[in-house]
């Protein structure tokens, strides 16, 4: 931390609840028996529900709380601190970048699209300038804003283009040429900058042209590798670069990526003019008809990033900010949050069997309306007042069992009055004026389609295979969507991206979340806010805690490896749920060794500093000064 300057966050955050009555639960089930599982000592800040702010141990621990006795995250490590801007991301070079642009006299945006682009070059599973995301921004000021650069389907798309002769799902919607969506990174990054940055252009990305002329490999970029190089093999131009001797590189060694630094180079010289119109443009479609790709000059030209109306909802009194559809993360975060509000999961217990059934029985209600119900707000009506309305969440509510869990063949899409007419990175960034800054970005599966367009040096997503491709059939992240997410030519496919800004009960910007992780996304972000606003933990403790998920489809509460005791499992089991725990083996599109999600969090704290984490699932990285 560097410097004096002080940021006046306002008052002391306390936990309020709704005047709502809660409903009772009924019989208790036996709460769990905490054990502490951590090894390193020392003090941690308390959460929101804590008695006073700044003690020595949280609310959480206070209480008696701590992660099953085999979980390998510790609830007792002390966050980052910082007074004058922090930033969180999955990778320290990334993290280095966004801080140096903060040191410099950049604001949250300038640090948020350098962060980005770093990422593009040292994290290149994820980030990327081949694919897209989404950005919510809010100014010191309390003005919130939110930004779609999500990918559109190219004009040739068809919505059959990925069913064979018999009506079956082909493979091509996750690898190859035909996977990619028009990329929108660059228009959003160039769009936010332009609308809200401070620095000029040139300095933000210049970093990420640094990095690609030499940076030394992490251990995080050779586990993806060597996870994903059968895919990458594939393809010759991507092995050549991230191969080199037909081998994964090694930790340390120098990598650099010169066709990457000149795209990069154009970039700065000629903003997205290049990438969508220009030399870049051009090596784009001669890729696309080199592979039997379909994205055109044509679609590159029409290509544009679009700001759209936040999703904003209240939970116990803080207000929660984040995406609207296309991405599906606003709407279905109110929804369960909304259904959870009627139960006070904090005198429950943290993951105590009747909070985690709670919770999923909340999951999969709403996740079977997003999966129905929710698409590209240009292409089709959507239900959002629904979503987000008492009387939703009432009549959703009143159909949880405090003894059964209701099998998802009974869980139908529940707004019957709407009437139709017609691999992923996350970072957080926040400055010394308040200004706050939470993007997700992806290209889908990791190394996106593993395609490497020739002459550029990055991957191309394969985020088609997010649209319903046959409708009513489980996509890679086994989600069952419909018929409105079908694919249609320049329409953006349905997301689960959730990048999302708090505020506490006085209006002052209060957490900064968000994660990768495909259809867990959601219920990640979520138990995040649930962890501190509800169980009292500190921002390492929110970070670090096991996660549960349920998407509707299949019907399964699925749990971390290592991340429930047994006698929970069973509780569960006994309540009729059907209980899995993540495989521990070789990370896939969104898991790694049985974990889930990569979540960046920051918490404003009542002294007027910033206490964040990052995620050690997948060794992250929280900078601040």
């Amino acid at each position: 931390m560097q410097g004096a300057h002080r940021i006046d966050i306002g008052r002391p955050r306390r936990l309020a609840l709704h005047h709502r009555a809660l409903l009772p639960f009924g019989a208790a089930l036996a709460l769990l028996l905490f054990v502490v599982s951590g090894c390193q000592p020392g003090a941690t800040e308390a959460g929101p529900a804590s008695s006073a702010a700044g003690t020595t141990a949280s609310a959480f621990v206070e209480a008696g709380g701590a992660f099953p006795q085999q979980w390998p995250f510790a609830a007792e490590d002390l966050p980052v601190r910082a007074t004058e801007g922090m930033v969180a991301t999955t990778d320290e070079y990334a993290s280095r970048v966004g801080v140096e642009i903060l040191a410099a006299g950049g604001n949250a945006v300038d640090a948020a699209v350098a962060t980005g682009l770093a990422l593009a070059v040292v994290n290149p599973e994820a980030g990327n300038l081949g694919g897209g995301g989404f950005m919510m921004i809010r100014l010191a000021d309390g003005t919130v804003f939110a930004q779609d650069h999500r990918e559109k389907a190219p004009l040739a798309a068809t919505r059959d283009m990925y069913l064979d002769a018999d009506g079956n799902v082909t493979d091509r919607s996750v690898r190859g040429h035909l996977a990619a969506g028009v990329p929108g990174t660059v228009s959003g990054l160039w769009e936010a900058h332009q609308r809200f940055g401070t620095l000029a252009w040139t300095e933000v990305v210049q970093p990420a042209i640094d990095l690609a002329n030499g940076f030394e490999v992490t251990t995080r970029l050779v586990s993806t590798l060597d996870a994903a190089q059968e895919g990458i093999r594939a393809f010759p131009q991507g092995a050549r670069i991230f191969l080199p001797g037909d081998a994964v590189p090694g930790i340390g060694d120098a990598f650099a990526q010169p066709e990457l630094a000149a795209v990069l180079a154009r970039l700065r010289d000629q903003g997205p003019d290049d990438f969508y119109r220009g030399e870049t443009a051009a090596l784009i479609a001669a890729e696309m008809e080199r592979g039997g790709g379909i994205i055109t000059l044509e679609d590159l030209d029409g290509y544009e990033s679009v700001w759209r109306e936040p999703v904003a909802f209240d939970y116990r009194g803080y207000t929660v900010h984040s995406m609207p559809p296309p991405s599906s993360g606003g709407l279905t975060m109110a929804a369960i949050a909304n259904i959870v509000e009627r139960w006070d999961l904090g005198a429950m217990g943290w993951n105590s069997p009747e909070t985690i059934h709670l919770m999923a029985e909340s999951f999969r209600r709403a996740y079977a309306d997003r999966n129905e119900y929710l698409a590209d707000p240009d292409f089709v009506e959507l239900p959002a007042d629904e979503f987000l309305s008492e009387a939703y969440a009432d009549s959703r509510a009143a159909t949880i069992s405090p003894e059964r869990a209701t099998p998802s063949a009974e869980v139908r899409p529940g707004i019957d009055a709407f009437v139709d007419e017609s691999h992923t990175t996350h970072y957080a960034v926040v400055d010394g004026q308040g200004n706050a800054v939470a993007v997700t970005t992806s290209i889908n599966s990791w190394y996106g389609g593993k395609v490497v367009v020739e002459g550029t040096g990055f991957f191309l997503n394969n985020t088609m295979d997010d649209f319903a491709a046959k409708p009513g059939t489980p996509n890679q992240f086994g989600l069952v969507q419909g018929e409105r997410n079908a694919i249609g030519p320049g329409k953006r496919m349905l997301s689960a991206m959730s990048p999302t800004i708090v505020e506490d009960p006085a209006g002052d910007l209060f957490l900064v979340t968000g994660t990768p992780g495909g259809a867990t996304i959601i219920t990640t972000v979520l138990q995040s806010i649930f962890n501190v606003v509800d169980h009292g933990m500190n921002v390492v403790q929110a970070v670090h805690a096991p996660r549960v998920h349920h998407q509707h489809l299949p019907d399964l509460v699925f749990f971390e490896h290592g991340g429930l005791r047994a006698a929970t499992a069973s509780a569960l089991e006994t309540l009729g749920h059907t209980v899995r725990e993540r495989d521990p083996g070789p990370p896939d599109a969104y898991f790694t060794g049985g974990m889930s999600g990569d979540l960046q969090l920051i918490m404003a704290m009542p002294d007027g500093s910033w206490a964040g984490w990052s995620d050690p699932r997948r060794g992250g990285r929280t900078l601040g000064r």
